[in-house]
Order: C-alpha cells, then structure tokens, then sequence
C-alpha cells in the first residue's frame, strides 16, 4: 500500500520527536543513574564537600530527579562542566540535566537546541571588592580592573552597564571560574563581576579573610538560574520541571522530610494528589506514583533545601529575597500538581 506523499512527510516528521520524548528517560533507566552537568566546584550549589560527597542546592535538584526517577536519590552522578564546556554536554548526551546555576535566557531557549526546565534561584549580576579599593557603589568603579570568566553572560551584562554608565574598566578573562577566583585573591584585578549568588560564595569558602571583602549593593541584572534539558524530548523535560514544582509544593503546604509520612493520612486533597495517596500524577510522568514522596522523604522541600545550602544553616547565610514562596512575596509560585 502506497503511503500519500502529505502522510508520509508528517510521519517522517513526528517520528523522530516521538522517539526523542522518551529516550532521555529509557537512557537513564537502562544506565541505572541520573548525569547531572554540575560547576567545577561551587559552594552552596554544586561542589564536593571534605569527603568528596557533592552537594548544593543545585545537586539537591539532581538528587530530586533520581529520587523520582528510581525511588533512589543516591542514583545520580555529578559531571562538573566548565561554563563553556555545559552546553555542548547537554546537547550531546554526556549529561541528562544541567543542574548548575545557569541563567535562562531567550537566546539559550531558542539557539542551542535546549531549554529551560524552571528556575530554581532568581539571581542578580554584582560586584566584589576588597575594602581597601574604599568604594561602597559600583558607580565609583570606573578605571577598574574587573575580573570575569569568559563564555557567561557576564561580560556582555558587564559591557552594557558600563556603557549605560559611562564607566570605563578594564576586563581581566579567563576560562575557568577557578582561575578567576585565584587572580582576585592574588590582587590582578580591583574587582570580580559574576551572580551575587557566587560572589558570597567565594567571598566565604575562598578568600583567606572574607570580612576585608565587600559585596557592593548594586544588582545590574536579571539572572534567572535554572536546570536545562535537550529540545524535543517533552517527557524528559516534564520530569525534570514538575521534581522542582514537587519540591515547592511541598514547601507551600507545609510538606518536610519529617513529616511527610505523617502527611500521607493528611485529609488535603493536594497533599493527596503530591505524595500519591490519590493516584494520576505519577502515571501522568510515567513515574510511580510515590515519585513526589521520595522526592521530600529523601532530598526535602524547596525551603529545606535552601536553608542548609545557602540559607540560614549554611555558611553563606544568603536571605530568601526573591527565592521566598509566592504568599511571603517571593517570586517562588509552583505550578499545581493535579
């Protein structure tokens, strides 16, 4: 039987996304661990602790997926990527998910072949310095030196505020965001330009003494930081996306790795539909329906989460701001699992 031109041409059209919505999940399955694109090592997000564990609050989302995917939140592997080297990974199946403070951007959405799956921290571009420069604003900068890494968009953030601002500066590049931190701290450059967010990072895990250095209050960007996955794989990116909605509902109705079996009798119709009790959001993800569970038994709720990475039981003590839930005036509004 001869196939009509037009149904052939759809066919041969779907076909290969049919085939990409699940061959992310069926990947990972058959390979038995979630590959996480992580940073090269940055506190509070994604880095090995003393003992070589990883964690962060980007590698709580890795360990989210993996607990929604095999019941198992151990059953991950954190791959550390270079900023130039994330994109390229993701894009060719070295890793599953980019879990590594990455902005969202249109471009990213639209050029790269890959797109963003929610944001996870809202984040701004700053500036650090040492209190010896004896500036308090960014407007007082120019004539400086500025540390960047190349391949972010930084630099280009960086340029067109200076231009805004008439300031003029010097950029000081390098490839790897270590190389960065180590020419700040050996003084090659006045200031360091990245996500406020890693600025208090490095000015706590990195520098020999971080009350001589200073955050400057000036925020010169949006940078929206979320996970990445591979376009045309719908499946895979619905997993990756409602595992951070899990986490965030569970947050907003009071769901913590304490009590959540304790919550399993809870007579919330939500709750219910979160932790499996009434079934549907499992099967909807091809998960099982314990998905959302493993997810708070074994990693947490989104505010756990934060709190012993980057919040107030951690060293870098970054306030909510922004990353608040919705109803505390926060810009955190998860989408509702039903």
């Amino acid at each position: 039987m001869r196939i009509p031109a037009l149904i052939a041409a759809t066919l041969l059209t779907l076909g290969p996304l049919a085939t990409a919505q699940a061959s992310t999940l069926d990947t990972v399955k058959a390979r038995g661990v979630v590959q996480c694109g992580t940073t090269t090592g940055f506190a509070g997000f994604s880095a090995p602790d003393d003992k070589g564990e990883w964690r962060g609050l980007d590698i709580d989302l890795c360990k989210a997926i993996a607990a929604a995917v095999f019941g198992d939140a151990s059953r991950f592997k954190a791959v550390p990527l270079n900023a130039q080297q994330r994109f390229t990974a993701l894009q060719s199946g070295e890793v599953d998910v980019l879990t590594r403070n990455t902005t969202v951007t249109q471009q990213r959405d639209t050029a790269l072949g890959i797109i963003g799956a929610g944001i996870n921290f809202y984040d701004g571009q700053g500036f650090l310095v040492p209190r010896s420069l004896d500036v308090d604003s960014a407007l007082d900068l120019n004539g400086a030196t500025i540390c960047l890494q190349t391949g972010t968009s930084n630099e280009n953030t960086l340029a067109d505020w200076a231009r805004g601002h008439n300031i003029q500066y010097t950029p000081v590049v390098f490839d790897q965001f270590n190389e960065v931190v180590n020419a700040f701290a050996a003084g090659r450059c006045d200031v360091f330009s990245t996500d406020a967010s890693g600025l208090a990072s490095i000015r706590i895990s990195r520098l020999a003494n971080p009350d001589d250095y200073l955050v400057l209050p000036e925020i010169i960007s949006k940078e929206p930081l979320g996970p990445f996955v591979r376009q045309g794989d719908d499946a895979w990116l619905n997993i990756v996306k409602w595992t951070f909605y899990a986490m965030l509902e569970a947050e907003e109705y009071g769901i913590s790795q304490a009590n959540v079996d304790e919550q399993l009798k809870s007579e919330n119709p939500n709750v219910q539909r979160i932790l499996g009790v009434t079934p549907g959001a499992g099967k909807n993800l091809g998960l099982d329906e314990k998905w959302a569970y493993n997810i708070v038994k074994q990693v947490g709720n989104y505010g756990e989460s934060y709190a012993r990475n980057v919040g107030e039981n951690s060293s870098l003590q970054i306030p909510r701001g922004l990353n608040r839930q919705w109803y505390d005036g926060g810009l955190m509004y998860a989408l509702p699992i039903r």
